[in-house]
């Protein structure tokens, strides 16, 4: 079927020859399996004994997948980008940090990205991860109603202070603040913090966003219960919705600890829960400000057709599509093209400290089916029609 995702002329019109070629290159190695995990070893390995390989990293897959080491370092892509109508959220992706002092200089970069945001046009979102600014554990103890000792419970001051600190700029600096969501054993501590954030925040419009991971079976009636408590208390509510990033870890532990799985049973009820509460969202847009995370061309084309027959513009303020930096270019700028609201996720780091991101990034690509070889046709087919 020909879509407006078809285009490669526009999908592709920021690449040079030669970053065509690299993103051809890279998505070959993606889409070989065995390759990933010896790479992902390899990698591991040079870095552990100091090997001089953050060069090629950086040249390769780093550049293909972020936008630069630190947020100065993004302004070249984020302007190349919104010259194409196309936005940025810069993603600090810095993971697996469990100390304060790692807590607080996350804090101190999110609450930066947030002071640049306000600054530049082609800047509108920040974003965090709960877990990036406090442990996990501590998340995970709230969310099963444990109580914590008295250490404890100071560091999850510390915690509250940080999460009202970055939604208080936010607000302050009128850039809208995206949320990440986590594993579903921490999830209920944070949805219950970023809740009374959005009652704070978002009174005249949503600048703190939820993200809901609908790959849960329980998250479109979570979304019908903080919208009613919203129209009670007259605030606005931000949501970001994808399809879930933790599946295999939270059937096995469902498994192991024997409770039912949070996760729905299969990929086509995932995408039935997906779309059903986009259209929940798009129903109540007084109220309700989404941003629509997704590499799926289907949903984005049934998101697109429920907004024409709601009367909605492209263009709607509060209605956004967000796909990943390296991926589905073909969705993102094809979008933008027809005047809907695009943003692309930006990550930055230090290369080493960026590579459990990028690691990730590597092996979903080689799990979705279909994913990767979408990207070679369509890189394939823009490859072809430059010869021509």
């Amino acid at each position: 079927m020909n879509t407006i995702f078809e285009d490669t002329k526009v999908a592709f019109a920021l690449k040079s020859d030669t970053e065509l070629e690299r993103a051809y290159f890279l998505f070959k190695m993606i889409a070989n399996e065995p390759l990933v995990r010896i790479g992902t070893a390899v990698t591991n390995f040079a870095f552990k004994v100091h090997l001089p390989v953050e060069g090629l990293i950086r040249a390769t897959v780093f550049d293909h997948f972020c936008g630069g080491i630190n947020e100065q370092d993004c302004l070249k892509v984020v302007d190349k980008m919104h010259t194409k109508g196309v936005s940025s959220v810069l993603d600090y992706s810095v993971e697996g940090k469990e100390e304060e002092a790692q807590f607080e200089a996350a804090t101190q970069m999110i609450l930066k990205t947030i002071k640049f945001g306000q600054e530049k046009q082609a800047i509108p979102f920040a974003v965090f991860k709960p877990t990036g600014i406090g442990r996990f554990l501590l998340f995970e103890k709230i969310s099963a109603g444990q109580e914590l000792n008295d250490a404890e419970l100071k560091e999850w001051n510390v915690i509250l202070r940080r999460f009202e600190l970055i939604c208080k700029t936010a607000h302050q600096a009128d850039v809208a603040l995206l949320i990440d969501a986590e594993e579903s054993w921490m999830q209920k501590a944070a949805d219950d913090l970023i809740l009374d954030m959005m009652r704070m925040y978002n009174k005249e419009k949503a600048i703190v966003y939820n993200t809901l991971q609908l790959y849960r079976w329980d998250r479109l009636d979570y979304l019908k219960e903080i919208n009613a408590i919203a129209t009670a208390e007259n605030f606005h509510i931000g949501i970001k919705l994808v399809r879930g990033a933790y599946m295999e870890k939270e059937n096995n532990r469902a498994i192991a600890k024997g409770y039912k799985s949070p996760i729905c049973a299969s990929k086509a009820i995932t995408d039935q829960n997906f779309d059903a509460t986009a259209i929940y969202m798009l129903d109540h847009t007084n109220r309700i400000a989404s941003f629509f995370g997704t590499h799926n061309e289907q949903s984005s084309l049934d998101l697109i057709q429920i907004m024409k027959e709601k009367g909605l513009a492209p263009d709607t303020a509060t209605i956004w599509f967000g796909q990943l930096y390296g991926m589905s270019d073909h969705i993102s700028y094809n979008l933008a093209d027809h005047g809907y609201n695009v943003a692309k996720y930006l990550p930055f780091g230090p290369v080493k400290d960026v590579m459990p991101y990028l690691i990730r990034r590597a092996e979903e690509n080689t799990s979705v089916a279909g994913q990767t070889s979408r990207e070679l046709n369509l890189l394939q087919t823009e490859r072809s029609r430059r010869k021509k």
